[in-house]
């Protein structure tokens, strides 16, 4: 049977047998993977931790008829401990995982890829709030898998702006009298740290205040599940 290898991201794994998981994985060359780790639930085993949810791991496998084994893995980015040891950070992190995983389904992305571990990197250090890197994510994927907001000329009609109102469905911020009925007006501050999360300005997103982060969570989560066409449910963890 062929061997490969390939890097990735854990972003969920679940039991199987007695002794071993299905790890499904976002790589950058193959999309999402499901492989089975054989063994990983024993105490003596080689690599189990390496292949935990956040873990970044470059691996080897063989091809199978239905599932591909993993032979071997090593430590990438062990994001997965620092991710998980805070709530706050741990829901962040499920929200960016389970959207990869929505967004791979159109295949491989090497961007996307690239996006998740950056994103789980910066979550890890802990420097930045985890809302922030959660929404300055989801807004950079919706991007990268061609879906860009428009946060500076109005989208439906290109009338210059600066705009207040916004609208989800057509993409981003619209004039008065493209605005659709129902649509929100933000702060345009919150505008500007919409702009910011898109761009990866972190400088001027840790300058926002409690309600623009408010106001821009809200577009971000709305306008990613109207494009993915379903809701996420890491978006209905509770908080703390």
């Amino acid at each position: 049977m062929p061997l490969y290898r390939e890097q990735g991201v854990v972003l969920r794994t679940q039991k199987l047998g007695e002794a071993d998981r299905i790890v499904t994985l976002l790589t950058g060359g193959r999309g999402v993977l499901r492989a089975v780790a054989k063994g990983v639930r024993r105490t003596s085993s080689k690599f189990g931790a390496r292949l935990e949810p956040f873990m970044v791991a470059d691996i080897q496998c063989y091809e199978g008829r239905t599932l591909d084994t993993i032979t071997q893995a090593s430590t990438l980015g062990a994001y997965g401990p620092q991710i998980t040891s805070d709530y706050d950070r741990y829901r962040a992190g499920s929200v960016m995982v389970e959207t990869a995983d929505r967004l791979a389904e159109g295949g491989p992305s090497r961007e996307l890829y690239a996006l998740l571990v950056g994103a789980l990197r910066t979550l890890a250090a802990g420097n930045i709030p985890p809302e922030l890197i959660r929404d300055g994510y989801l807004l950079r994927a919706m991007a990268a898998a061609g879906w860009t907001p428009g946060f500076d000329d109005c989208v439906r009609c290109g009338a210059r702006g600066p705009h207040t109102a916004i609208s989800v469905q057509l993409g981003g911020v619209v004039c008065d009298v493209c605005r659709p009925a129902g649509s929100p007006r933000l702060d345009p501050s919150s505008i500007d740290l919409l702009r910011a999360l898109l761009a990866g300005n972190w400088e001027a997103t840790l300058a926002s205040g409690e309600r623009e982060r408010g106001q821009a969570a809200g577009i971000a989560a709305a306008y990613t599940q109207w494009h993915l066409e379903r809701g996420l449910r890491s978006f209905t963890m509770p908080q703390l």
